[in-house]
């Protein structure tokens, strides 16, 4: 990892796959932002945006629905080398795209991650919580 990130914000790097553990609070979008734009930047994947986009958004639904810790991954899906972002938290609702809504002032980021990410999805813990993944179109 380049370093870039606070010391407050704890990382473990556990072979090729690296961590970013945070508490939910409203530090935690800009904080994985910033980790998988480094991440990208480290793998040599010139355009991080909407990935930095993708993970902000599931960070933000971790926050309001799910439960601390929240753990951010990415990781590279071996069948066809794209880089999946994984966000886990300990809450057991899955997420769930919202019906469009001209009126509504939220609700829109899990909509987001759908139009942005190549997929998506979400699968339980066994020990409680879940993980929220996209995969990275490059």
């Amino acid at each position: 990892m380049g370093g870039h990130i606070e010391d407050e914000e704890v990382i473990t790097a556990v072979g090729d796959l690296e961590l970013l553990v945070r508490g939910a609070d409203k530090q935690a979008p800009a904080a994985a932002r910033r980790f998988v734009g480094e991440w990208f930047q480290d793998h040599g994947i010139g355009d991080a945006y909407t990935a930095q986009l993708v993970a902000s958004e599931l960070v933000t639904n971790s926050i309001l629905h799910g439960d601390p810790p929240i753990v951010v991954r990415v990781v590279v899906d071996e069948a066809d080398g794209l880089p999946v972002i994984e966000v886990e938290d300990g809450g057991d609702g899955s997420p769930v795209v919202q019906p469009e809504s001209d009126t509504a002032t939220d609700g829109r980021g899990l909509v987001l991650v759908s139009v942005l990410a190549k997929e998506w999805g979400t699968r339980p813990l066994h020990s409680g919580g879940k993980v929220t993944w996209a995969k990275c179109a490059l």
